[in-house]
């Protein structure tokens, strides 16, 4: 820690001004970043990650408000991640890699040799396993970038994230948070609203103030101390007022050119071009240079974040709407009030559709006019733009005979081929993708982005929704029932896709005051009644990802103490930690891991009901209700006859999964009792992409549990007892008098597009052709981590 390096000079000259945090010696900084880094143990001690989890949002609390201390950190973790490479420490490569890149975000300047450094190490990791290669190869583009053009990640998502009007850069972020309303009921939901509103009273007021946060930055962080003084560029900008708008339009202009010289002036031209704008920003009339100074801190606020409790009448589709026509870009991606309410009928309350793709849009009226309903006006007609196919219901002719007969005018409307092909690059599976999913290792979970493998340009949209949903299993098949939903919906008519990226999170939160850790099936089984709120996806996100145990994880276990502490000091101001952490998770965790949504066709025993198809991602529970009567202490002790509580005889067909990817088809009849389908394994050994189905059969008064792994089942009824199903742990989603249960993987749609386009032009071959040999047939929700899964 004693030796030093060029730019340690320039410590001297980033001071801390007024109202900044004083200075943290290397040392303490050093022994902070020791004490976050997760340990082998976390796992099982849940208070250890609450922990690290406060210590890593002190750590940055603690530099944000200082240069100085921004530079300091990257300084120390840098040398400790080159410590890392040498001791061959894995573990403490991903969660310091994410601390630095988080910290150069926010730093105001930062030496080019000390840009080299990070570059090289980073370029380093493309020689490791995965998931280090993915993360180190996203993370050196980046630092080359910014390597050329300073304070560029800064300004992008800045602009992005405050939805900053300009005519340079386009895209434009919002996060939307879900909340499970039985889990967020009373205080733990005020709790999270106080903690959104103080983090955006903490931001910047006005459009003027981040315009002019932006021009700070980006000067300061190309030009350093030895050429700007903060204090004389962050007053002149104060006092311009609304003229900095020119200088803020300007900025994004200097760097939108210097991307497309690509740096082959190696900074030159834009630090020129920046001292120009700095010497017309700033006029000084003192014998002093204005070429030195100490440098202002500029905090990067945390985004706008939109809270929603997650009731039945919450569509996903039409927030994103209503989003996107609020925008400041709404100019240049009208939206229509026909687009936005297109396919009424089919709402989240509904069942979920079939998985046959249908592309035509189907009249409820007879398209006469005389058979309209009174509230209708019979003068309308329809004009059709055949660029957006847009309905234009305002116009009116003159009044016609009413007693005259017309048809109204209208067109069978059919997805163009670019509209399905966005949807089948989202499909498009790469054969050598990262983290999985290969011909030659079909079980394997899918990791890590495989964006820039896609052998073919993805559409670009402008917009990127970051839903964050927090409860436990119950919001998670939520969420699926809804992704699967949307998708359905852009199949039939392509809009959303067009515009909108969407990124998953999640953060489990349970009802309980003790967060489940490691969930073990047959620990499951037994206390699903008792505690059906259990976080499984969270615990295995947890399990295979360390830094997400330590700082998402532990935020579940931190809100109900925040809820607990608030009527003690109830008007102590609150310091916006869990927006703090969503900030970082949504910055951070770029790396998705992909859940299989599953698709369940239910048959009851009375022929008056029609089957129901629907999805679940975590969890399928069947139970006998003549079993469920019977009490836990009767049934473990045995004290009554087989025949009491053998439950019902079942006929089971399923596909056994192997290893080798040759699955084989099996069937099997057996008296059960219940039986519990899990699609999230429970440890690492057993981390399979399939279903684990665990049943529950009596033999001689014994209760034995037997497991089966599968990718497909059929589970009937052969003696017409009824059963009872209940879909990710969701009260709400139970249904009873159930004679047989169908599970398989949901269809994508976009494989569903390829598909039905392939059969116009095939002779009854349904082989993989084409395309869909590189087409992942299953639907899967991603959802985002900081590493994906590390082995």
């Amino acid at each position: 820690m004693a030796n030093k390096a060029p730019w340690d000079n320039l410590m001297h000259s980033m001071e801390p001004t007024a109202g900044c945090s004083p200075t943290v010696p290397e040392p303490e900084l050093y022994r902070s970043i020791q004490a976050l880094l997760p340990r082998e143990t976390d796992n099982q001690q849940p208070m250890d990650c609450y922990n690290k989890g406060v210590l890593r949002w002190t750590l940055h609390k603690k530099v944000k408000n200082n240069p100085a201390n921004s530079l300091s950190l990257v300084w120390v973790l840098i040398k400790d991640l080159e410590k890392a490479e040498r001791w061959d420490s894995r573990k403490r490569i991903i969660p310091l890699l994410h601390t630095l890149m988080y910290a150069i975000i926010q730093t105001a300047y930062i030496p080019d040799e000390l840009y080299k450094r990070i570059y090289d190490f980073c370029k380093r990791l493309l020689t490791y396993p995965q998931p280090y290669c993915t993360v180190g190869l996203s993370y050196t583009r980046q630092i080359k970038t910014e390597r050329s053009i300073p304070g560029l990640m800064y300004q992008r998502m800045f602009t992005a994230e405050q939805g900053l009007k300009n005519e340079h850069y386009p895209f434009q972020e919002r996060v939307f948070v879900l909340a499970d309303p039985e889990v967020f009921a009373g205080s733990l939901e005020q709790v999270l609203l106080g903690d959104i509103a103080a983090s955006a009273s903490g931001g910047f007021p006005s459009p003027v103030d981040r315009m002019s946060n932006v021009v700070q930055h980006f000067i300061q962080a190309a030009l350093g101390p030895e050429q700007c003084s903060g204090p004389k560029l962050a007053q002149a900008l104060k006092d311009m007022g609304q003229d900095v708008e020119k200088y803020f339009q300007e900025v994004l202009a200097t760097r939108e050119q210097s991307m497309e010289e690509g740096g082959r002036a190696e900074g030159g031209a834009l630090r020129s071009c920046l001292q120009r704008l700095y010497s017309e920003i700033v006029t000084d009339t003192d014998p002093e240079p204005l070429s030195s100074g100490v440098l202002n801190d500029c905090p990067l606020p945390n985004p706008e974040i939109s809270f929603h409790l997650w009731k039945e009448d919450l569509d996903i589709w039409r927030e994103l709407a209503k989003w996107l026509r609020s925008s400041s870009m709404s100019d240049q991606f009208s939206l229509s009030q026909e687009q936005e309410d297109f396919d009424l009928g089919e709402s989240p309350s509904d069942p979920v559709p079939s998985d046959k793709t249908r592309f035509s849009v189907m009249s409820n009226d007879s398209g006469i006019e005389r058979d309209l309903p009174p509230s209708a006006d019979p003068s309308l007609s329809s004009s059709l733009d055949t660029a957006s196919l847009r309905t234009s219901w305002e116009q009116c002719r003159s009044d016609p005979d009413p007693g005259r007969l017309s048809r109204r005018k209208g067109i069978k409307m059919k997805p163009t081929w670019k509209e399905n092909m966005v949807l089948m690059q989202n499909t498009l599976e790469d054969q050598a993708s990262l983290g999985g999913g290969r011909k030659g290792e079909p079980r394997q979970r899918r990791a890590g982005s495989t964006v820039i493998h896609n052998p073919l340009t993805k559409h670009q949209r402008y917009f990127t929704a970051r839903i964050v949903t927090m409860g436990d299993d119950r919001v998670l098949g939520r969420l699926a029932k809804a992704f699967y939903s949307f998708r359905k919906r852009e199949a039939r008519r392509l809009f959303l896709t067009m515009k909108v990226n969407l990124q998953f999170y999640y953060i489990p939160v349970c009802k309980a005051p003790t967060h489940v850790s490691s969930i073990k099936v047959s620990h499951a089984v037994s206390q699903s009644k008792e505690n059906p709120a259990i976080c499984t996806l969270g615990s295995y996100l947890s399990m295979v990802d360390p830094w997400y145990n330590c700082n998402i994880k532990s935020l579940g276990s931190m809100i109900p103490k925040l809820a607990k502490m608030q009527p003690t000091n109830p008007g102590r101001p609150n310091d916006p930690i869990i927006s703090d952490v969503i900030s970082y998770y949504i910055r951070m965790g770029q790396q998705p891991i992909y859940f299989t949504i599953y698709f369940v066709k239910i048959t009851f025993n009375s022929l008056m009901k029609d089957p129901v198809e629907d999805v679940f991602l975590t969890h399928l529970q069947m139970e006998s209700p003549e079993f469920r009567q019977v009490s836990a202490s009767i049934r473990d002790k045995a004290r009554r006859s087989a025949g009491e509580v053998s439950g019902a005889m079942v006929s089971v067909k399923y596909k056994k999964v192997i290893l080798s990817g040759r699955d084989v088809d099996k069937g099997v009849s057996v008296r059960i009792a219940g039986a519990q389908i899990s699609a999230i394994p429970s440890s690492e050994a057993d981390d399979l992409n399939c279903l684990t189905l665990t049943f529950t059969e009596s033999q001689h008064r014994n209760i034995v549990e037997s497991k089966i792994r599968t990718s497909s089942i059929k589970i009937r009824s052969l003696e017409g007892r009824p059963f009872t199903v209940t879909l990710d742990r969701d009260s709400h989603r139970t249904f009873t008098d159930v004679h047989s249960i169908e599970i398989a993987p949901c269809l994508d749609p976009g494989y569903c597009i390829q598909k039905t386009i392939r059969s116009r032009f095939s002779l009854g071959d349904d082989k993989n052709t084409g395309l869909s040999k590189y087409m992942t047939k299953g639907l899967s929700l991603p959802i985002n981590t900081f590493a994906g899964i590390i082995n």
